[in-house]
């Protein structure tokens, strides 16, 4: 009981610094005139209308008529305007991909945390104004880097953590691919587990430490030497053992799992989402829209692999995982979307570069979804599995006036959201 308070007391305290502090909220009032508005909520498009923001908040949305004299306006009627993206499985606390699997071990906690800063500020600046951050090697380091945004220290966008990867030892959310006698720092193997009564344990110590829900690695990984992503990895007693430490934690569990057994494995044992589903199968999408579980599939990463990951050498398992499963998981998403399941946005930013997260709309769009549906799912739908609809996601009253502002119309051309004009983070303009 007492751990729990003290878990609760910590989780109570990361949100009251999210939304009290993170961004410094404006005590004054100010309007945004917007040209083109996208209401995520109703899946249309208002014209010419004026987004009264009171301390960082929107008051009002109505239709344009000029503000009282001297009042604050920005001037976005040329453009139009969207919710702040999001962007629902980052790694904004670590190195990017790289031909070396053991490139983790490369670096310092002070390394990692200067690139976390970097990583943030590139999110933002490309639109995103929140991400759920499903990971890191080297523990807490996430929860640091969400800690400093929210303090003012540091600019990023809105973080949701997992604090580190709870994986079986050698699995796909282990550092692998160095020599045998190679020892890795405990702070990269916090997660690690053995067993059902590990898994609580492991799970208990990262709420208490900052984590905002669990990350869970069900099967074998692409980019994780020595791991197939076919191959289950955590049995259902210890997802069912995560799931439900998470549901006393107020929060969920989110199950990285390529494999179709795996796939099924995480949704029966209650599982909020999928990230990658990369091999899913009919029967893991019915049970994913029976459940009211959603996909976050990364469908725009396996271009990136096979180019980036060829010319510079990267190991030729990693390249055969990659091939085996790009096209599999873009049928499985067309399959998904027809089906109805509820898919949120998600890239695996840092296997790309971060600032980049954009590119993946065209391929949503490519595969399925209509251009308001694939906004949605980098808004609307993303706050939704992430439990954070009163707060983002809209442009709406009651929520953050996170903002971004295009000069191309994004519903008639997706990869205008590639290229922002202007962000706009707690009702400052930080772009």
């Amino acid at each position: 009981m007492k751990e729990r308070l003290v878990a609760t007391i910590v989780r109570l305290g990361a949100a009251a610094a999210m939304l009290l502090v993170a961004p410094a909220a404006l005590a004054e009032t100010s309007y945004v005139r917007a040209g083109r508005l996208v209401d995520t909520l109703n899946g249309t498009v208002l014209t010419d209308r004026l987004i009264r923001i009171e301390d960082g908040r929107i008051a009002e949305v109505a239709a344009y008529s000029p503000p009282p004299q001297g009042a604050t306006i920005v001037d976005w009627s040329a453009f139009t305007v969207l919710p702040g993206l999001i962007d629902a499985h980052t790694h904004l606390a670590d190195t990017e991909q790289t031909s070396n699997p053991a490139e983790p071990l490369l670096h310092s906690a002070a390394d990692i945390a200067l690139l976390g800063a970097s990583h943030a500020r590139s999110t933002l600046m490309a639109g995103f104004t929140s991400v759920r951050d499903v990971g890191t090697f080297r523990a807490f380091g996430d929860v640091a880097l969400r800690d400093a945004i929210n303090a003012g220290r540091v600019q990023g966008p809105r973080m949701w953590v997992a604090g580190a990867y709870l994986t079986v030892p050698g699995g796909g959310g282990e550092v692998t691919g160095f020599a045998p006698d190679v020892v890795v720092p405990a702070q990269m193997r916090v997660g690690v587990v053995t067993g059902a009564e590990d898994m609580r344990a492991k799970a208990r110590q990262l709420f208490q430490r900052g984590a905002d829900f669990l990350k869970l690695i069900a099967t074998g990984a692409v980019l994780a030497a020595g791991t197939e992503p076919g191959a289950l990895e955590l049995t259902e007693e210890e997802i069912r053992a995560a799931v439900a430490e998470a549901s006393r934690n107020g929060s969920y569990a989110t199950a990285h799992a390529h494999g179709a057994d795996g796939i099924r494995t995480a949704l029966r044992a209650g599982v909020r989402s999928i990230e990658h589903a990369s091999l899913i199968d009919d029967e893991g999408i019915a049970l994913a829209r029976r459940q009211g579980a959603w996909l976050v599939m990364d469908i725009y990463n396996g271009d990136y692999i096979e180019e980036i990951g060829t010319r510079d050498g990267w190991s030729e398992e990693i390249l055969r995982k990659n091939r085996e499963t790009t096209d599999a998981q873009r049928d499985g998403f067309r399959r998904a979307v027809r089906a109805g399941v509820r898919i949120a946005y998600g890239t695996d930013a840092g296997v790309y570069p971060h600032g980049q997260n954009a590119r993946q709309f065209a391929y949503m769009v490519r595969y399925g979804m209509t251009p308001m549906q694939a906004i949605q799912s980098a808004t609307s739908s993303a706050a939704a599995l992430m439990g954070q609809s009163e707060h983002i996601g809209a442009v709406a009253p009651g929520r953050f006036a996170d903002l971004i502002a295009v000069a191309r119309d994004p519903l008639a051309d997706i990869q205008a959201l590639e290229q922002v004009s202007h962000v706009m983070l707690g009702g400052r303009i930080v772009r």
